[in-house]
């Protein structure tokens, strides 16, 4: 057994434990949050129960099960709830979605298994996925088409095709509002800048009035055609209503409009609904939230992570390797160098807010102000680059990660043999040009080491950018088909924000907590691929540039 010590096998065998564990705790961490969260698309059964309360007045409940637990025959007696029999040590309750907002208050109640007196899975029961007021549940009965009531089964087209003529009709007009419409409000806009800017050039002459007027009654001309079609649009997705039988026995008229889809699912099979989980995984990837964000898509909150992760590389990239290489190549070694050093590795451990609250006082109120002064007084008080956007969130994680990728870049470079320098400058080549085609393309993998770190780093902060540029709802993206086409000025919406946002400020917090899950699964989706894209380029570097160490 001594000799078995000595050997070092032990601590081998605890290294290897040791990782393996990390690896396991890992792996099940994301299976469970992958789990909680893919399991949400899932189309549940649709239960309908009949139920008694404490005074033994009956009742129908139409809704999902959302969740289950056991509770202490005590604490419920003790909570003032009195059973018939005795229902044993623990009761079964249910956490029910019952949707139907509007007319029934909150859409999640909590139903104890001794109240129910029986459970049925109907299938002409239906789950209404509405863009307010959340998720409706009942029978569909009748079609109001063009004003007259139809039974579904007079109805020539079925109910899905209605809903999906009004969807089809709802999103040409919301496309027209955002496209159209909105190109033309952002360019009556900066006419009135324009028309501000000569004013305090004491350039407005009675020719350039003209000329301004002209222009804007064009676009207010083209406005109102456009604002006709619009509204054509929305009276013509209205049209058609559904009637639908709720859980009180009424008969509820839904506008078309309203309904973004319909699922029976309790008709469904193991393959509809796996066409329908794909469909629910799509939708939540490319749509737009509503409801206070417990609702509909993150698209937003993706584009916003990505466009400020790539803008943020593009930024600290130079900056880090131009710095690493005056460091290591022609810094002198002394005690300023050595502060220099010092410095840039007490920066890696400095709390994240601090970089927001310097960001926010140096890069948007000074420097933005600044630009504000100097290139956009016509816009004044209105700020336009003086308040937080996407810029200067880039720049204040840009010098968050720099320290990461100065080191990263010091260590590749300190790999690279003194004789290669040595061999370079003694065939003619001059420092710059060694550094240029020799030392950086060897260094490039260790370039990427820093910039992976500093991306995983700079995707999942959430506090610095809660200062300097990220909102709960961006109305615009920060790219559109407006000159000049990329607004680094805009806010933005981020995936680390937007789960703080569902999982702590959500008005509804059951019906948020599976979207937290979902979110922080596809938040770590977006690191690994960004990781995995920089690992790729890292390892064809690698390859590339081999033949320079030999």
């Amino acid at each position: 057994m001594g000799k078995w010590f000595k050997s070092g096998s032990p601590w081998i065998w605890m290294t290897g434990g040791a990782v393996s564990i990390s690896l396991i705790a890992v792996l099940g961490l994301l299976l469970l949050i992958a789990w909680r969260g893919l399991s949400y698309f899932w189309p549940a059964d649709i239960y309908q129960w009949e139920v008694v309360d404490q005074q033994g007045k009956r009742s129908t409940i139409i809704g999902e099960i959302y969740d289950k637990e056991e509770v202490p025959t005590e604490r419920l007696i003790s909570a003032g709830h009195k059973f018939s029999e005795d229902p044993g040590e623990l009761v079964t309750r249910y956490l029910i979605k019952t949707g139907n907002r509007e007319f029934v208050g909150l859409d999640f109640r909590w139903v104890l298994e001794t109240d129910i007196l029986s459970r049925t899975t109907p299938k002409d029961v239906a789950k209404l996925e509405r863009s307010k007021n959340g998720d409706f549940f009942g029978y569909p009965i009748a079609i109001i088409e063009d004003g007259k009531r139809l039974t579904l089964d007079d109805v020539e087209a079925s109910f899905e095709e209605h809903i999906e003529r009004a969807v089809a009709l709802s999103d040409k007009a919301t496309s027209l509002q955002k496209r159209e419409i909105g190109a033309v409000n952002y360019e009556l806009e900066n006419l009135r800048l324009k028309e501000r800017r000569f004013e305090l050039d004491n350039a407005l002459t009675d020719s350039r009035k003209l000329e301004l007027q002209a222009e804007r009654d064009k676009l207010q001309a083209d406005y109102k055609v456009l604002e006709k079609d619009f509204f054509a649009l929305r009276e013509e997705a209205g049209r058609d209503a559904v009637i639908v039988r709720d859980m009180r026995g009424e008969e509820v008229t839904l506008k078309l409009d309203s309904i973004l889809g319909v699922t029976y699912s309790n008709r469904l099979g193991i393959m509809g609904k796996l066409g329908h989980w794909f469909s629910g995984v799509g939708n939540f990837v490319s749509a737009d939230p509503r409801e206070a964000n417990t609702e509909g898509g993150v698209f937003p909150a993706i584009f916003g992570t990505v466009f400020m992760v790539l803008l943020m590389a593009v930024i600290v990239t130079p900056f880090g390797v131009v710095a690493a290489i005056y460091l290591h190549e022609y810094a002198k070694k002394g005690p300023i160098t050595k502060m220099i050093r010092i410095a840039v590795i007490n920066l890696a451990g400095v709390p994240s807010i601090v970089y927001g609250v310097f960001g926010l006082g140096f890069f948007v109120y000074m420097l933005g102000g600044s630009i504000d002064q100097l290139f956009y007084p016509e816009a004044l008080p209105a700020p336009t680059y003086g308040s937080p956007g996407v810029i200067w969130s880039a720049l204040t994680l840009a010098i968050l990660t720099l320290p990461v990728v100065i080191v990263s870049t010091e260590e590749g470079l300190s790999r690279i043999p003194s004789s290669v320098r040595q061999g370079s400058l003694a065939l003619g080549a001059t420092k710059a040009e060694t550094l240029w085609r020799i030392i950086i393309p060897m260094a490039s993998p260790a370039i990427m080491t820093g910039l992976i770190l500093a991306v995983a780093r700079a995707a999942g902060e959430v506090a610095p950018l809660m200062l300097v540029g990220v909102v709960k709802l961006a109305p615009t993206l920060p790219i559109d088909m407006n000159f000049p086409f990329v607004h680094l000025e805009r806010k933005f919406m981020h995936l680390g924000f937007h789960i703080y946002d569902v999982g702590f400020q959500s008005p509804n917090v059951e019906a948020a907590r599976p979207l937290v899950y979902a979110t922080s699964f596809l938040l770590v989706s977006v690191i690994v691929s960004l990781n995995l894209t920089a690992i790729a380029v890292r390892n064809h570097l690698r390859e590339k540039y081999r033949s320079l160490e030999h």
